[in-house]
């Protein structure tokens, strides 16, 4: 089977010229060999420019080179611009399979004998098709209520057929790193491991369905987006059941402007929806492309995002969240200066680079694009711009930044199609500097000591018997009397401002227990305090 798929594989990469894309004093005696002896599977379609070749090379190949193809077009980073933009146009359509054999795994899944014990429809014809899953529509009756659903049912055996072809592909991402000079830089295997990754998540509906929750969770009651309900006791690892939504496809714009929807709103609540969930939530959809979006037919005139399809989500950590914000925020006011302080600071670049050198490269990279209008400038391209620019000083992005950037340059096309003269800039740029104030700020620290309270109440307790201890230690002869007096204001301030703060949180907590036992420690520490500086 192996050797099979090999030979396909091989002979549709020379088919489409694919081989000329290694130079000749790169390719070992053995391939010289197989495409001289293959002389008529040479390329077939010189006419055609690279990136088209590339494309219908993995348009032919299957569903799991289709799925591996979108995703190098999301990275800008690795790719020449034009080759970017054929892999983006790949469609991950393909035939459905049979409805009866779906009916049988839904069954199985659910271990019941027929499907109508759940389900009182359930439609043969699917709703789509894609490389991984169908989706059927269904009528689930809860109750006395009948809910429109919809179930997403993995294809079978598509576990095997996924496995084989990444072997495959670790193969020729091995082969590429050893014979392309860039193979440090492009990091095949690395790229190949991260799709493969994101290839078997997809396979775990449990997985989606969990994403589809905590979104949901988020948005509770937001105008903004909407996500689907999911039947979560319905679901399984390759059954997933979800409410069904009625949304016009946000790439319909035709449709959405014949109800009179306010595409300029429509177009900045993409931009606040995806900087709130980066930023605020930690937590964003991945995979927000026109196929997964729709926009609710309810109140065109305040429209509302409904985002399905939740299989990808990326995260961000609470230091990678501020530094990108500060970034962000440095580069609307063209402080490249900061922008290179900030990678060195943050550890994505060695911490022995030259900032200087690095803010220079950054301002020849940025100054042409920032002689353009706002509103005409890429956000997401200013991303790949300093990605590319940082990758020349060692900088190895990681793999949240790079979800990072695919959903900024989907999310910005996105409303760049919706309204065209969408100033994303403008947009973005309030919201991140108040979060940025709202990180470091004095709310911000209460908000920290407050979250921080029950450990300190857990330890509480160790307290008395710590200080008694240090209360009986003799005074460390290297340090003198006068260093200890001048130490006292010190001191003395330290413990009134502790006693001060852990009463008031204290009094907060309305915890007349909690309240004595820190009022005591504190009062413990100033006396402590005293003494050591007496």
């Amino acid at each position: 089977m192996s050797l099979l798929r090999l030979h396909q594989i091989t002979k549709t990469f020379l088919n489409y010229g694919l081989d000329e894309l290694l130079p000749d004093s790169k390719k070992p005696w053995y391939g010289k060999l197989v495409r001289s002896s293959l002389f008529w599977m040479r390329n077939q379609h010189k006419d055609k420019p690279t990136g088209a070749r590339l494309r219908l090379a993995l348009q032919s190949l299957g569903p799991v080179w289709i799925k591996f193809g979108q995703m190098l077009s999301t990275r800008r980073d690795l790719l020449p611009h034009e080759v970017a933009l054929e892999l983006a146009l790949l469609q991950d359509k393909v035939p459905p399979f049979d409805s009866e054999q779906a009916q049988t795994l839904i069954e199985k899944a659910l271990e019941i004998d027929n499907i109508h014990q759940y389900f009182i429809e359930f439609e043969q014809t699917p709703l789509a098709s894609a490389s991984i899953a169908q989706v059927h529509a269904a009528k689930l009756q809860i109750a006395d209520e009948i809910k429109d659903v919809v179930i997403k049912v993995i294809r079978p055996d598509i576990e095997k057929q996924i496995l084989a072809d990444l072997s495959l592909m670790e193969r020729f991402a091995k082969l590429v790193a050893n014979l392309f000079n860039e193979g440090k830089r492009l990091r095949p295997v690395e790229v190949v491991r991260e799709y493969r990754k994101t290839l078997l998540d997809e396979l775990d509906l449990m997985r989606e369905a969990a994403n589809a929750i905590q979104l949901r969770r988020n948005f509770e009651g937001s105008d903004s987006l909407y996500i689907p309900e999911v039947y979560s006791d319905l679901s399984r690892k390759n059954v997933l059941v979800m409410e069904r939504i009625y949304g016009i496809p946000v790439s319909d714009t035709d449709a959405l402007l014949e109800q009179g929807t306010n595409m300029k709103l429509l177009a900045e609540r993409g931009v606040e929806v995806f900087f709130t969930q980066v930023f605020r939530d930690s937590f964003f959809h991945a995979d927000m492309h026109p196929g997964n979006i729709f926009v609710s037919r309810e109140n065109p005139h305040n429209p509302q995002y409904i985002g399905i399809d939740c299989g990808i989500v990326g995260t961000l950590n609470r230091e990678d969240k501020r530094y990108l914000a500060e970034n962000f925020i440095a580069f609307f006011n063209r402080d490249y200066r900061q922008v290179a302080q900030l990678h060195v600071d943050s550890g994505w670049v060695p911490a022995d680079t030259c900032v200087e050198e690095f803010e220079f490269a950054i301002r020849t990279v940025c100054e042409p694009i920032f002689n353009k209008p706002l509103a005409e400038i890429s956000f997401g391209h200013v991303l790949v711009n300093l990605f590319n620019t940082a990758r020349r000083f060692n900088m190895e992005v990681q793999p949240q930044l790079v979800l990072l950037q695919k959903t900024l340059l989907y999310v910005e096309g996105l409303g760049r199609q919706l309204y065209p003269q969408l100033d994303l800039w403008k947009t973005a740029k309030p919201f991140l500097e108040q979060w940025v104030q709202d990180q470091v700020g004095p709310i911000a620290v209460a908000k920290k000591l407050y979250a921080n309270l029950p450990f300190w109440a857990e330890k509480m307790p160790e307290l008395p018997d710590l200080i008694y201890q240090s209360l009986k230690r003799p005074v460390p002869h290297t340090v003198t009397q006068q260093q200890y007096n001048s130490a006292k204001p010190i001191l003395l301030g330290i413990a009134a401002s502790t006693f001060a703060l852990l009463a008031g949180l204290c009094f907060v907590e309305e915890k007349a227990v909690a309240s004595g036992l820190f009022a005591f420690t504190s009062i413990v520490s100033f006396l402590f305090a005293w003494r050591k500086t007496g």
